[in-house]
């Protein structure tokens, strides 16, 4: 069950994220208008203040499909 003061605090965290990388949400919105499907890889790279970098990748399966219909579903209920 999802705790509503949460759910409250998380959508007040997120505005603030929002505001202060307005292109990040940007990037979201326009991934959801061409979605990602089976086969499709998702990359993730952090880059230290110290120059080092970790970065991961992986290919997405119809098994990982079914969590992103769940998100899908989830956000577009707000």
């Amino acid at each position: 069950m999802i705790n509503p003061t949460k759910l409250f605090q998380m959508k007040a965290l997120w505005d603030r994220f929002s505001v202060n990388h307005p292109k990040f949400p940007k990037f979201l919105a326009a991934l959801a208008q061409s979605p990602v499907g089976e086969g499709a890889v998702i990359e993730v790279k952090v880059t230290y203040p110290n120059g080092d970098e970790i970065a991961s990748n992986l290919k997405l399966t119809e098994d990982d499909m079914e969590l992103f219909r769940s998100l899908r579903e989830f956000s577009m209920s707000e």
